[in-house]
Formats: C-alpha cells, structure tokens, sequence
C-alpha cells in the first residue's frame, strides 16, 4: 500500500509536537485556575485518553493476545509506568511550578533521549546530522531556559 502525502509519519510527528503544546497549555491553565495537584491534573487527563484511546483502538484489541508477554511487557514498563505516570506526575508538577516558556523546551527534549536509547541499544547509526542537531537543540534549549 502506497502511503499518500497526508500520511507521512512527519506530518504526524508534527501534529504530535502542535497538539502536545496547545495540550500543555491548556494542561497549565487547567491546573492554576483549579488550583489542581499535578496527581488531580494527569488523572484527569488520562481517564480522559483512556476513553477515547479505548473507544478508537476497539477493533485492535483482538491484537493483545498474539503480541506476546515480552512486548506487553515493554509497553507496560516504557508507556504505562516510565513514560505514562512517572513522565507525566514529572511533567504536571513543573507545569505547576515554573512558566510554560521553561517547561515545555526542557521537558520536550525528550527526542534527544530517545535518539540516545535507539544508538546504544538499537544499534540505530550516530550521524553528524544527529550530532549537530543534538547539539543545536541542547543550545536552542540553554537560551530558552538561561537566566
């Protein structure tokens, strides 16, 4: 099947970067107005996701039981645990504390970390392009967030 232009994983990643800081604005407004604890503002959050991701992804779940522990296993650990509540209590509670404009460059570095888990355990190849973009994103990130 020939991907059309509207499909190009770039374009989602894309959508993901627009709809992840309209989100963590609204996610920090949200929690000041209602002088919501960051335990109060990612439940919210996810009780929400879990009814839209589980309404959308009803077709898949005949999927669970061929996919085998290991990976269930990963996506527990990696999304659930690692990135789903330990990421977002993180992300909520300096939203509550610091200024959208030091939060969202420093907790959005997280490409940077991902890229280093895919070299070291993935064998993905370390270019010069990642190596310059890594290194203007951390600048970009220093002169965003610097006193």
């Amino acid at each position: 099947m020939m991907k059309t232009d509207w499909m190009r994983p770039e374009l989602f990643a894309l959508l993901t970067a627009v709809l992840w800081g309209v989100g963590g604005y609204f996610e920090k407004k949200g929690l000041h107005l209602g002088n919501l604890s960051p335990q109060m503002g990612i439940t919210l959050r996810t009780a929400t996701a879990l009814i839209i991701l589980a309404i959308v992804s009803f077709p898949q779940w005949k999927t669970l039981p061929q996919a085998g522990s290991k990976a269930l296993l990963y996506m527990i650990v990696g999304g659930g645990v690692a990135a789903g509540a330990l990421g977002m209590l993180c992300f909520y509670t300096a939203l509550k504390g610091a200024p959208l404009t030091r939060v969202m460059p420093i907790a959005f570095t997280s490409p940077l970390f991902g890229a280093l888990m895919g070299i070291i355990f993935s064998g993905e190849p370390l270019t010069l392009k990642t190596i310059l973009g890594t290194l203007m994103t951390i600048g970009g990130i220093v002169l965003l967030t610097g006193k």
